[in-house]
Formats: structure tokens, C-alpha cells, sequence
């Protein structure tokens, strides 16, 4: 049965040896295509956030919990603010992959040398100015003399306040500033050891809720809000509506004109476009709700912000995810998208391959049994060049050639299909045995054998 079952089944080695090539152009182009698109992004990603308890921390967390769903691991390592983010992130040796950056902090030319390249905007985070109520301030030109804490250098809001200052005519020596965090910024102004506080952030950081109901504790009103944000392009004009804190008790009790910065999502030249995806899809998510000052949908976006956006944001915020991306899982659908070009040429390709394989495959087996007509024609031609002489020698040599001939080709395993080939082989080798036969009957004279004419072609 072992014998049989080798006759007759289909020849794999065969297969590999015709096809083997192809798969191996195959197999390199995929893996040249797939080293060179590097489509699986990598397992850890370094966010650079705030200060603690900050919306930036708070936020941070939440993107954390999203890039955890795709097995992506986010390392949150705090900061003062924006400006450390925005200084790490055009540090190669700090190893932040993105940060929140607050626009109005650095200028285009300077994010474009530095290969930085913004996901987009994801919040106002209007500057929130408190101050104690025994001081009526209704214009900025009113902080002269008294203490205000604007915050350490690294969150931003010491340089644009300064900016905001110096439209006002007012040099930062004509007030004393401070550069407490946010918390113990907060402990000194209900303490009554300094007279103000300024800061940058969403409202829906707790130490705004707090302030906001706070007795004694007033929040400046920018009523020159529209001619901040004519001066500075980054600003926009929003407004703290007449109640939105707390509805029962009027809080706050009149609309507040508020000027407002807005924060985005900052990231190197070279992070890999897969993150990019991630963190554009997360940003929708978490800040495509309404808040204070937006409609839903409003954010993310790719406006407000001077650092060039990434070309697949764009595209996300104007189209929304891929058509791959609503049916497939992530993984697989930027799979898909990265690949999807050599997909394509691999189809080109397969086309002309499967059709040059099979007659390769044919060629292949049929071979195996032609090979030996190279020594059959080998015997035929050594009976025409025998000498007269030695005629009887070489004609028994001739035929124990033959033997070993057909004895190899009794050897050949061929599948059923290609039988033909080999019953026809075997004629042949007893055609040209015949006739050294009736050679040799010929030249001793035995009219029997000599009679008998040779069969002419292919008996099978």
C-alpha cells in the first residue's frame, strides 16, 4: 500500500519546488512592504500632562484608559504645564511621545523646526482671574500694587498674562508675581496673603467649581474680551453663562465675558501614524461633548492652534473615521489602510503567477520521465555507430543498459495523471530493445527473429 499510495498520490515536493520560488518573491515583498510601513504601532506611549488634579492630569487619565483598550500602554509623567510640555517635547532625550500644549505658546516656524505636529484642538481653557472682593477690579490696569500668583513659568500663563499686561500698559514690576501651583496658590488667596490668582484651565477642574461658590472670592470679567481676541489671534471670546454653576442659588449671578486660550494635543513629527489614529479617535470621545463654553461636536477640531495639524487629523475631523474603522477592529483596520497598497500589487501579481505555476508544476513532473529519453536516444545512437567487428559485444552491452534503464524508470513515482507519460517511456525503451534484438538475430542468422519487424511509434 505504502508503494501504491506513493504512485498515486499528488506530488507535493514537486508543488514546493516550482511554486517555492514565487511564495519566496511573495513572502519578501510582504515583508519589505510590512518593515517599511511598520504598521503596528508601538506598546508604550509617554503623555506629558500638568499639574496634579489639573483637567490636563484628568484628561491624560481618560486617554490612558481609551489606549489601554488596544493594549497600548500610556506612561503619564506630570508637569507645570504647558510650557514643560511643549520644552519636552522638542527635547529628543525627554522621550515624550505628545503633550497638552495651550496655544499662543510657541509660533509656527518654531513648532515646524522643532517636528512638532498638533492632533488638533480639544477645549477652551479661558484665563480665570480671582480675586479677593474687598478689591473692586473691573480693568486690568487696576492690578497695579497688588499680589497676584500667575503660576510657575512652566504652565504658559505667566508669559501670556504678561502679553495681556502689556496691551493694558502695565509693566510686570508695577505688580508682584507670584509662581505658586494652582493648590497652594488657592490656600494663600483664602488665607488673605495675597490679593489675586490667574490661571488657565477647563471648567471642569474642581478648584473652578470651588472658587466660583466661594464667599468672599470674585471672578474678573473681561469686557474688553472681543479686542483681547482681535490683538491675539490664539484667544477666543466665550462666556461663563448667568447661572451654569449652580441654577438654585444664581450662581455665578450675571454672564462673564472670559477670554480663552485654547488646548491641544501636541505630539513629535515622527510618532507613528497608528497613534495618531488612536489619539485622534480618543480626543472624540473625550471631548466631543458639551461643555461651558461648546457645542456638542465643536470639539476636537483643527482650528485655534498655529502648530501645524497632522495630516491624518485633518482628514478624521473633516471625513470622521475611515470606512474600514466602522466595521473591523482597529488593529486589523490600520492593518488594512497601511498595507492596502501592497495588497493591491500582490493581486496584480498573483494573476500572471497562477497562471505561470501550473505549466512549471507540469513541466516539473513530466521531467522526471523525459529525462531518460536523453538516454534512450544515447543507446539508439550507439547502434548505428557500432563497428562490424564488435557488433556482438556492444549489442549485449546496449541491453544491459537498457535493463538498467528501465529498471530506474520502474522507479519513477509519478502521479496518476501523468501516467501516460511513464507507460509511454517504457515503450519506447522495449522499442529500441526489439530492435537490438533483431540486430542481433539478424547477424547470426536466425530468420525467426530477424523476420520480425519492430513496432514503429508508441505501442502504448
Amino acid at each position: 500500500m505504502p508503494k501504491i499510495f506513493n504512485f498515486t498520490r499528488f506530488s507535493i515536493h514537486d508543488l514546493i519546488v516550482t511554486a517555492g520560488p514565487t511564495a519566496a518573491i511573495i513572502i519578501f515583498i510582504c515583508a519589505a512592504a510590512f518593515w517599511l510601513t511598520d504598521p503596528t504601532p508601538p506598546s508604550t506611549v509617554r503623555i506629558s500632562t500638568g499639574q496634579q488634579n489639573s483637567a490636563y492630569e484628568q484628561f491624560a487619565k481618560r486617554y490612558a484608559v481609551d489606549l489601554a483598550r488596544h493594549h497600548i500602554k500610556a506612561e503619564l509623567v506630570p508637569s507645570e504645564g504647558s510650557e514643560q510640555n511643549l520644552r519636552r517635547l522638542g527635547d529628543a532625550a525627554s522621550n515624550i511621545d505628545i503633550g497638552f500644549v495651550q496655544s499662543g505658546s510657541t509660533a509656527q516656524r518654531d513648532a515646524e523646526r522643532n517636528g512638532l505636529i498638533s492632533l488638533g484642538s480639544l477645549f477652551t481653557e479661558p484665563i480665570w482671574l480671582f480675586y479677593r472682593e474687598d478689591k473692586d477690579i473691573t480693568q486690568l490696569t487696576q492690578l497695579k500694587g497688588l499680589k497676584i500668583n500667575v503660576g510657575p513659568d512652566g504652565t504658559g500663563v505667566p508669559q501670556l498674562f504678561k502679553k495681556l499686561l502689556a496691551v493694558n500698559g502695565v509693566e510686570p514690576g508695577d505688580l508682584q508675581l507670584g509662581a505658586l501651583e494652582n493648590t497652594p496658590s488657592t490656600v494663600e488667596l483664602l488665607a488673605g496673603n495675597i490679593d489675586g490668582m490667574v490661571f488657565s484651565s477647563a471648567p471642569d477642574e474642581l478648584l473652578i467649581q470651588m472658587l466660583l461658590q466661594t464667599p468672599g472670592i470674585k471672578l474678573f470679567d473681561f469686557t474688553q474680551a472681543e479686542a483681547y481676541t482681535r490683538r491675539f489671534p490664539f484667544l477666543t471670546h466665550v462666556v461663563l453663562p448667568q447661572g451654569i454653576v449652580d441654577l438654585g442659588r444664581d450662581l455665578p449671578p450675571k454672564d462673564y465675558q472670559l477670554i480663552a486660550p485654547t488646548a491641544t494635543l501636541v505630539a513629535r513629527a515622527g510618532m507613528h501614524p497608528a497613534l495618531v489614529d488612536l489619539f485622534v479617535q480618543s480626543a472624540s470621545k473625550i471631548h466631543g461633548d458639551a461643555g461651558w463654553f461648546h457645542k456638542q461636536g465643536e470639539f476636537p477640531n483643527a482650528n485655534f492652534t498655529e502648530i501645524p495639524v497632522a495630516p491624518a487629523a485633518t482628514r478624521f475631523y473633516e471625513n470622521g473615521p475611515s470606512f474600514l474603522q466602522h466595521y473591523l477592529p482597529f488593529w486589523l483596520s490600520n492593518f488594512m489602510e497601511r498595507m492596502w497598497v501592497v495588497i493591491v500589487a500582490l493581486g496584480a501579481l498573483f494573476i500572471p503567477l497562477s497562471r505561470i505555476v501550473p505549466p512549471l508544476y507540469v513541466w516539473k513532473v513530466r521531467s522526471r520521465v523525459y529525462r531518460w529519453y536523453g538516454q534512450l536516444r544515447a543507446v539508439e545512437q550507439a547502434i548505428e555507430e557500432v563497428p562490424p567487428a564488435n557488433r556482438e559485444e556492444v549489442y549485449a552491452s546496449l541491453l544491459g543498459r537498457l535493463g538498467e534503464i528501465e529498471e530506474k524508470v520502474n522507479q519513477i513515482s509519478i502521479p496518476l495523471s501523468f501516467a501516460e507519460e511513464l507507460y509511454g517511456l517504457r515503450s519506447h525503451i522495449n522499442f529500441v530493445r526489439q530492435r537490438i534484438l533483431g540486430l542481433q538475430a539478424a547477424r547470426r542468422g536466425d530468420p525467426g527473429v530477424a523476420g520480425q519487424a519492430p513496432v514503429q511509434g508508441n505501442p502504448a
